[in-house]
Order: C-alpha cells, then sequence, then structure tokens
C-alpha cells in the first residue's frame, strides 16, 4: 500500500513539472505590453451629416463579397441626423512630437479627428496626408516628449512565430491579443500594393489602424483588414508590413503625396498550361498581354507575349507580385528586367515611369455557343481572315476573325475575337491565314497545350487550350 502511494506521488509531482514547464515555456506578453502599450492611442472622429455617407464599393454589390474583406468600421449608409461622433480606430505614436500612423479608411471623410492616450489626454488632429492604396495615414497633434514605438523588420518574420496586437476593439482602448503569424506575402482583392502579413491575432471593429508587435517589442505591422461574414473577428486578420507603411508616411510628410513607379503594361498569371506552351520549366512570373505605346515598357522593348521573371533583381514569381514591385520603385530609376521570350531569358534596360492610373488585365468572360453549318478546325472554331478595312479599322497588321463558335469547341472564343499569335513549345506564329491556323493544328498531337493571343473589343488576353479535336 505505501510502495502504491509512493508511485502516485512521484507521479503527481511529475505531472505537476510537467504542467509548470509547460506554463514556463508560454509567451509571456506582460513586459512588451508595459512598455510599447503607452504609444498606442485610440482614434474617433466626427463627421456632419453633409459627409456622413459610407464609401461605396464599385463591383460589389453581392452582400457575401463586400463582406468578404470588409472594412473594420463599416459606415452606415444614409445621412445622420446630427454630426455623429464614434471610436473607429487605433494608431501608434512613430514620433515624440506628435506623428500618428493610423489607416486612410479610419480618417476618411472626417471633419474632426480625436485622439486620446492612454493617460486620458485628448487631442485634436490633422491629417498630413493620406494613401487609399495601400491604406496608410499619417495624422498629427500638437504635443511632446510623447511615448513612442519601436519599429522592426517584417522580413525577418518568421510564420509560426508569435505576434501581439494592441488597440480599441469596439472601443475598449489598450485591448491585447495575441497570436501566430499564419502567412506572408499575402494578395487581397484590390490591395496590388501590399504584401499582407497574415495572423491568426483576434482583431476586431477598432482594432484598424493600430500596431502589430513581435516578441521583441517592434512594430512589424499596421492591422489593416479582416476576414469576416459577420464584421466580427473569423481567424484571419491582414496587417500592412511597417516597412511599406514607414515608405509611404515618409512620403506623405515630404510631399503629401505618394509617388509610385509604372512601365505601362497589362500582365496576366502565368498557369501551369502557359508555362507548357511557353517553354516556361514551370509557372512563374507575369505574362505580358498588352504594351502601352510610348511606355517604359515599350522604349525598353518589351514585347507582348513575354514573361517578366525578374524586376530590378527581385523575384516575380506570380503576376501580382509585379504590381507591388514597380510600384515601390521610384519614377525615373533605371533596372534591369529579366524576361522569357520564345523559349530563352533577355536582360531589358527600363526607365520606371510615374503611376497615374491602374491598368489591369480583362478577364476572358464565358464563350458564346452558336451552331453554324461552317466546317470548324481541330479548337471547334471557324475563322476568316481579315480584310483591309478591318485590319485599319483595329489597328492591327495580321489576326484571323472567329466567325463561329462549334458546341464541342477546345477554346474559350466568342464569334468576334481576332486570333493574333499561336504559341506552342515556346514557338511563336503570327497568324495571318485560316489555311496557316488549320495547318498548324494539323500537325500537333490530340494533348497539346497551346496559348492563342486574342483581341477582344480593346483588351488582348491569352487563352490556354489543352488537348485538339480529332476532328477538322
Amino acid at each position: 500500500m505505501q510502495l502504491i502511494r509512493a508511485a502516485a506521488g512521484l507521479l503527481l509531482g511529475a505531472v505537476t513539472m510537467l504542467a509548470t514547464a509547460q506554463v514556463r515555456d508560454l509567451p509571456d506578453f506582460t513586459r512588451l505590453v508595459e512598455e510599447q502599450g503607452a504609444a498606442v492611442v485610440n482614434i474617433s472622429t466626427t463627421q456632419s451629416p453633409r459627409r456622413a455617407s459610407g464609401p461605396q464599393a464599385p463591383g460589389m454589390e453581392d452582400e457575401e463579397m463586400l463582406e468578404f474583406f470588409r472594412r473594420f468600421i463599416p459606415r452606415q449608409p444614409g445621412p445622420s441626423p446630427r454630426p455623429e461622433s464614434r471610436s473607429l480606430g487605433s494608431g501608434f505614436v512613430i514620433s515624440a512630437d506628435g506623428y500618428i500612423l493610423t489607416n486612410a479608411h479610419v480618417v476618411e471623410g472626417a471633419d474632426e479627428i480625436d485622439v486620446r492616450l492612454t493617460d486620458k489626454r485628448e487631442f485634436k488632429a490633422r491629417v498630413i496626408g493620406a494613401d487609399k492604396r495601400t491604406d496608410v495615414a499619417l495624422i498629427k497633434i500638437e504635443a511632446a516628449s510623447l511615448p513612442i514605438v519601436r519599429m522592426g523588420d517584417p522580413s525577418r518574420l518568421k510564420v509560426g512565430e508569435w505576434v501581439v496586437a494592441i488597440g480599441s476593439p469596439f472601443g475598449f482602448e489598450n485591448t491585447v491579443t495575441a497570436g501566430i503569424v499564419s502567412a506572408k506575402g499575402r494578395s487581397l482583392p484590390q490591395e496590388n500594393f501590399v504584401p499582407f502579413i497574415q495572423t491568426d491575432v483576434a482583431i476586431n471593429p477598432g482594432n484598424s489602424g493600430g500596431p502589430l508587435f513581435n516578441m521583441k517589442g517592434e512594430v512589424v505591422g499596421v492591422n489593416s483588414q479582416i476576414y469576416s461574414r459577420t464584421g466580427g473577428f473569423m481567424g484571419l486578420s491582414f496587417a500592412i508590413p511597417i516597412d511599406v507603411a514607414l515608405d509611404v508616411q515618409q512620403q506623405l510628410r515630404d510631399k503629401g503625396r505618394v509617388s509610385r513607379g509604372r512601365i505601362g503594361v497589362v500582365i496576366q498569371e502565368v498557369t501551369r498550361d502557359l508555362a507548357v506552351s511557353f517553354g516556361l520549366e514551370r509557372a512563374r512570373g507575369a505574362l505580358v498581354n498588352s504594351v502601352e505605346k510610348g511606355s517604359p515598357a515599350d522604349k525598353a522593348g518589351v514585347e507582348a507575349t513575354d514573361i517578366i521573371l525578374r524586376f530590378d533583381g527581385k523575384e516575380v514569381e506570380s503576376s501580382s507580385d509585379l504590381p507591388r514591385i514597380v510600384g515601390a520603385t521610384r519614377p525615373g530609376t533605371r533596372v534591369t528586367m529579366d524576361v522569357w521570350r520564345k523559349g530563352a531569358a533577355r536582360a531589358l534596360n527600363i526607365t520606371v515611369g510615374e503611376l497615374l492610373e491602374d491598368r489591369v488585365a480583362a478577364r476572358e468572360t464565358p464563350k458564346e455557343r452558336k451552331p453554324g453549318a461552317s466546317a470548324a478546325n481541330r479548337l471547334g472554331i471557324v475563322v476568316s481572315e481579315l480584310t483591309s478595312e478591318q485590319k485599319k479599322e483595329r489597328g492591327l497588321e495580321h489576326g484571323l476573325l472567329v466567325t463561329d463558335v462549334k458546341a464541342d469547341a477546345r477554346a474559350e472564343l466568342r464569334r468576334g475575337d481576332i486570333l493574333l499569335k499561336l504559341v506552342h513549345n515556346g514557338r511563336h506564329t503570327e497568324l495571318r491565314s485560316a489555311e496557316q491556323l488549320n495547318k498548324l493544328l494539323a500537325g500537333m498531337d490530340k494533348g497539346a497545350v497551346i496559348t492563342l493571343q486574342v483581341r477582344r473589343g480593346e483588351s488582348t488576353a491569352f487563352v490556354t487550350v489543352t488537348g485538339l479535336s480529332d476532328k477538322g
């Protein structure tokens, strides 16, 4: 009996020691909060009735999609009967004389901005500048000797690393939540210029604009967006890397606006099938759909069908990387750009211009299938040569007009589309006659992967076809 009691005692002691060790191994955030919490502020705004309407999101009529990446504080549409003040978000002090970083959507449309510190002091703030593309805003209060945050290096963050957010969710000031880095370099819809840090930190309405800390107590990001179907926390939060935010705020402070680079190309993603047809070893880079006449890319000799693999020494793994890399390059900078052209790599020198407007590749829409009596080729389409008038009208030197699309068509094409080029095994062929196209198709295997450059209206895109019909 004594032996059993002794064994039980030893077992209990071992379990207690193990539990104590596990607790000891858990991260302790207390020192971080004590040292950095005072630099985090609560931001509220006042809007007059004439400006109290909510922001519109073109193309986001679907409620589920609207909530997919909802801003932290959705504003209610319709005029307000009286000026309304509400806690909209958070921010953090980056200089002792009162400069504060937050989100652009937190202060958008505000007539008055109130900043509340942890010591209960309140100040009126003015907007130095705001950049909607990155959702970064710089505001200023008239104060001195303020506590400031320490800055970290987001590039050193590792997936799985602990991070901490401090902010004012639902108006509860200086609330601390913790989690891990879920992913890095995330691209979100309509957000081409920010490689977001994804975390599972509990972020809710009011955290927007607050800091994301690493375990050293350094700011590595600005909390900006959440994935939510309800407006509340669902385990997916996104932060703007602090190096991106600091670059934006410096430009806002220096000149009140942000300058971004552009090269004047319309691009699309390189799929596995596209990579095969272009002779690329794997799917990567940004496929140039078209080149704007007179643009930096045009002057550098960039051609449609080029695949941009590297820009200024930075790898372009997906098409979403290119706008970010080019946008972060100062206008006027001369850089080297590596492209894949007709089965071989080559380097081009390009002088970056300044972004004036967004240019995006058009997405192909579903095909229109209409039966016809004409014989179709192995793609399941009927084509004809462009007349001289059609070439002149469209500014083209060559191309084949799609006059009919059969029910068993292999390609996502419509009547009225113009086929400009065919790419197969890295070989590019300009299409000039129906006989030429049909002869090319006739010599290919049934499982061949080809890519067509298609002009539809004012847009061009690349359509990949996997497999050909036995007929034709």
